[in-house]
C-alpha cells in the first residue's frame, strides 16, 4: 500500500505533467533524414515502405510547400536556429573562408532551439548528425558541440558523413566512442547506425520520462539516412529484391500517378520525364541493386519512427508530442564511390586487413576497411550494402527520388529544396490527414517552438527570421509578410506568394515561375514579366546585402599574389590593431616569433592570432597557462605551460621547422617537437587581442585580452 507522502508525491508529479505537458506545452520532436528526394515517402508518393511516416501522416497535417536551403550544413544550421545560414556562420558549409557569415560553425549571435527552449523549463536531447562545426576530432575544442549548445543529451556523429557500420566521430556527450566500447548501447544484433539512431532517441525518452515526469522535452533527431554510402542490413535490402529492375521510368511514373492521385501534382503542369535512359545502362543489376539499398535505408529509418512513436504511446505521451518530419535537401546527384574500382570487386572470401581495436576510433569519413578487416570496395560494379563498400546511388536515381522537380542538392530550384514536412499532434492539429500549401521554410521551425512553448527568445541575439507554423495546424494562413530567400553555391531564390525567382551559379540568369502553374519550373516568365522578375531581384539583392552574403568564391585570391605588407620580416603591433589577408604577415612555410609585453598579470585571453578553422596560429593565456596553436589543414598542434608566479609579462612564442616553443621573461617554459609551420596562408585576418574570425585555438568568441598590452611584435625568420 502507499504511503500518504508516496501519494502526495505522485500526485505532485501528476500536476507537474499537467501544468508543463499539457495542452498548451507539447513536447516537441524534430526528425530529419539525409539526402532524400521530394517523392521518396509512401505518403509524398513512393513506393519505399514507410507506414509509420504514413499514419502520422494520415492522422495529422502534410505541407505540399515546406523548404530547405538545399544542402546538409547550412540546413541544420538554419533548423537549429531559425535564422538563414548565413547569420548563423555557415553561409557554406563548415570550411571557413575569412567572413564571420562564412565561418563554418554556429555563431555567439545565434542560439539553438535547444538553448531558447531551456530556459522556459525544456529538456532537450539529440540523436543523430551534428555537423555545424569543423572541429570533430575527439581531443578538439568542443564549444560547439551539442552539449554546449543546449542538448542534455547526445549520441551521434560530429561529422556529415560516413559508414552507416562504423561513422567516424562517434560520440554520446562529449566522449568519442566506437560500436564496440560504447558502455551505453550494445545491441543484441548487428551494429547499424541508422538502428542505433532510433534506438538511442528511445532511451533518451524513456529515462526522461522516468527522471524529469514533469517536464516537456525537445529532441531532435537527425538521421544520415539515405545519405551515401549505401549502407544497408540483408534484412531489409531483401524487400527489396527485383523491385527496380525495371529501372528509371516506371518508378518515375507510378510516382507521378500516385502524387496526382494525392493532389501533389497538377494535371496541367509540364512534367519533364526521368533523365535516365535504362536501354543505354550497362551494368543493370548493380544499378538496381543501388536503388534497392537506398530503398532499405529509408524502410530501416521509418521501423525506427515506429519505434519512437511507440514509446511515447506506452508513457501516454504520443497526443501532447507535436512530431515533425522532413528531409535537409533533394536527392543526391553526386557521382560519389561510382565509377574506377577502388579494391576487389567481389568480397573476399576472409578478411584480409587487421582488425580495428575495440577502442580505436574511426576518423575518416571513407573508412579504409571495415571493424573487422575486409579491405575498401568501391567503383562500378561494387555491390552497395556491406559495411565496407562506398557507393552513391546515382543522378539518375536522385531525379527519380525528386519526380517531377528540376535539379537536386546543392541546387535551389525545387529539386533541390524542396521536402515534405508531415506534421503530427492529436491535441494541437484538429485537421487530419489534409494538405496545407502555404509556402514555408526551415526558418520556421525556432519561431514554432518558441511559441507552442511559451519561451521567450534570449536579448542581443539576431531576431528570428521565421513565422510560427502553429495557425497551419488549425487551418488558418501563415503570416509570414515577407518573401523568403534562398543562397547556396551562388545558386540564389527568392519564393514570394505565388511567385519564384531562382537562378543557377553566381552569374546564371534570373528565371520566374509561377508555382501554382509550374511548379516543375518548364516556363521561364521573367521576359513576360520582367517588373516583377526586376522587383524580386532587387529584393534578393537587399536581403543579401543585409545579412552579408556574397557572391560564391568571392573571398578567394591568388594563390602566388604577394603583397608589399606581406614580404614585410618584422611588425610592430598595439592592442586593437587588424590586418587583413593582403596585409598580414605571410607566415606560410615560415619560422617566426611573437613576442608580447603584457602591462600586468594576472591575464586572460588571446594576444594575438591570425587565421581560422582552416589554416592559423592563437597566442593566449588561459586560467593561468600560456598557450600557442598552429593549424595546418584544420589540424591542430599546442604548446602549453602553467605561466610562472614571477613572470614579468614577457611572453614569446617561436614557430620553428623543429618544434614550438614558449618563453617568459627570455626563459624556456615548453617545447613541442616536430614541424608545425604552417602549410598555407590564412584566410582570416590578424587581429590583436581577439579573434573575431574562426577561433584558431581552444577558447569561445569574445575572448578578448582583460589587460592593456604594452606591445607585439611579430618577426618573420
Amino acid at each position: 500500500m502507499l504511503s500518504r507522502l508516496s501519494l502526495l508525491s505522485l500526485f505532485a508529479i501528476g500536476a507537474s505533467a499537467l501544468s508543463l505537458n499539457g495542452e498548451s506545452r507539447p513536447n516537441i520532436i524534430i526528425i530529419m533524414s539525409d539526402d532524400m528526394g521530394y517523392s521518396d515517402i509512401g505518403c509524398y508518393g513512393g513506393e519505399i515502405k514507410t507506414p509509420n511516416l504514413d499514419k502520422l501522416a494520415a492522422n495529422g497535417l502534410r505541407f505540399t510547400q515546406f523548404y530547405n536551403t538545399g544542402r546538409c550544413c547550412p540546413t541544420r544550421a538554419s533548423l537549429l536556429t531559425g535564422l538563414y545560414p548565413h547569420q548563423a556562420g555557415i553561409g557554406h558549409m563548415t570550411g571557413d573562408y575569412g567572413l564571420p557569415q562564412y565561418q563554418g560553425f554556429l555563431n555567439q549571435k545565434c542560439v539553438t532551439i535547444a538553448e531558447a527552449l531551456k530556459p522556459a523549463g525544456y529538456r532537450a536531447y539529440l540523436s543523430g548528425k551534428w555537423h555545424v562545426t569543423p572541429k570533430i576530432a575527439h581531443d578538439a575544442p568542443k564549444n560547439n558541440w551539442p552539449r554546449q549548445r543546449g542538448f542534455d543529451k547526445f549520441f551521434g556523429t560530429i561529422h556529415g558523413a560516413g559508414s552507416l557500420f562504423d561513422p567516424n566521430s562517434l560520440t554520446r556527450d562529449n566522449t568519442q566512442i566506437t560500436p564496440e566500447n560504447d558502455p551505453e548501447y550494445k545491441p543484441k544484433g548487428t551494429w547499424y547506425y541508422t538502428d542505433a539512431i532510433s534506438d538511442n532517441t528511445v532511451m533518451h525518452l524513456e529515462s526522461h520520462f522516468k527522471e524529469h515526469p514533469g517536464k516537456p522535452f525537445f529532441h531532435y533527431v537527425a538521421y544520415t539516412a539515405a545519405h551515401w554510402p549505401m549502407h544497408a542490413l540483408p534484412e531489409d535490402i531483401a524487400k527489396y529484391e527485383g523491385k527496380y529492375d525495371d529501372g528509371y521510368k516506371p518508378v518515375y511514373e507510378a510516382r507521378l500517378k500516385k502524387m496526382k492521385a494525392l493532389g501533389l501534382i497538377d494535371p496541367n503542369w509540364t512534367i519533364p520525364g526521368p533523365i535516365g535512359d535504362w536501354d543505354k545502362v550497362k551494368l543493370k543489376e548493380w544499378e538496381s541493386a543501388c536503388m534497392e539499398v537506398y530503398a532499405a535505408m529509408v524502410d530501416n529509418m521509418d521501423q525506427g519512427i515506429g519505434r519512437i512513436v511507440a514509446t511515447l504511446e506506452k508513457n501516454g505521451q504520443l497526443d501532447n508530442t507535436l512530431i515533425l518530419f522532413l528531409q535537409d535537401n533533394g536527392g543526391c546527384a553526386e557521382g560519389f564511390g561510382r565509377g574506377k574500382l577502388v579494391g576487389p570487386l567481389e568480397r573476399p572470401s576472409a578478411p584480409t586487413l587487421k582488425p580495428m581495436g575495440k577502442d580505436e576510433l574511426q576518423t575518416n569519413m571513407v573508412p579504409p576497411q571495415s571493424r573487422d578487416g575486409y579491405p575498401l570496395r568501391r567503383g562500378d560494379g561494387v555491390m552497395p550494402g556491406p559495411p565496407e563498400t562506398e557507393i552513391g546511388y546515382g543522378k539518375n536515381w536522385a531525379n527519380v527520388s525528386n519526380t517531377p522537380f528540376r535539379e537536386y542538392k546543392h541546387w535551389v530550384h525545387e529539386g533541390g529544396i524542396a521536402t515534405p514536412l508531415v506534421a503530427h499532434w492529436p491535441k494541437g492539429i484538429t485537421l487530419k490527414n489534409k494538405w496545407t500549401k502555404d509556402p514555408s521554410h526551415l526558418i520556421d521551425l525556432m519561431a514554432t517552438c518558441l511559441d507552442l512553448g511559451k519561451a521567450s527568445y534570449p536579448d542581443g541575439k539576431i531576431p528570428v527570421e521565421g513565422v510560427s507554423l502553429a495557425p497551419a495546424f488549425t487551418g488558418k494562413a501563415l503570416e509570414r509578410g515577407k518573401p523568403i530567400y534562398f543562397e547556396h553555391e551562388g545558386n540564389r531564390a527568392v519564393r514570394d506568394g505565388e511567385w519564384k525567382l531562382v537562378a543557377k551559379g553566381v552569374n546564371g540568369p534570373w528565371e520566374l515561375y509561377n508555382i501554382p502553374a509550374d511548379r516543375t519550373e518548364q516556363h521561364d516568365l521573367s521576359k513576360k514579366h520582367p517588373e516583377r522578375a526586376e522587383k524580386m531581384a532587387q529584393q534578393y539583392e537587399t536581403w543579401a546585402k543585409e545579412r552579408g552574403v556574397v557572391p560564391f568564391n568571392s573571398w578567394r585570391k591568388k594563390k602566388d599574389k604577394k603583397t608589399a605588407a606581406s614580404q614585410k620580416k618584422v611588425f610592430h603591433l598595439k592592442l586593437g590593431d587588424t590586418f587583413t589577408q593582403e596585409t598580414s604577415p605571410d607566415v606560410a612555410k615560415r619560422a617566426f616569433s611573437v613576442i608580447a609585453q603584457l602591462e600586468k598579470l594576472p591575464a586572460q585571453g588571446i594576444i594575438a592570432a591570425q587565421g581560422g578553422t582552416s589554416s592559423g596560429w592563437s597566442f593566449y593565456l588561459k586560467e593561468g597557462q600560456l598557450f600557442f596553436t598552429t593549424r595546418r589543414s584544420g589540424k591542430d598542434f599546442t604548446v602549453k605551460a602553467p605561466l610562472p608566479s614571477d613572470s614579468k609579462g614577457l611572453l614569446e612564442a617561436k614557430v620553428t621547422k623543429k618544434s614550438l616553443i614558449l618563453r617568459s621573461d627570455n626563459k624556456r617554459l615548453a617545447i613541442k617537437e616536430g614541424d608545425h609551420q604552417l602549410t598555407s596562408h590564412p584566410i582570416d585576418a590578424l587581429e590583436v587581442g581577439k579573434d573575431n574570425g574562426g577561433l584558431v585555438g581552444d577558447y569561445e568568441e569574445n575572448f578578448d585580452l582583460n589587460v592593456p598590452l604594452k606591445s607585439l611584435n611579430i618577426t618573420i625568420r
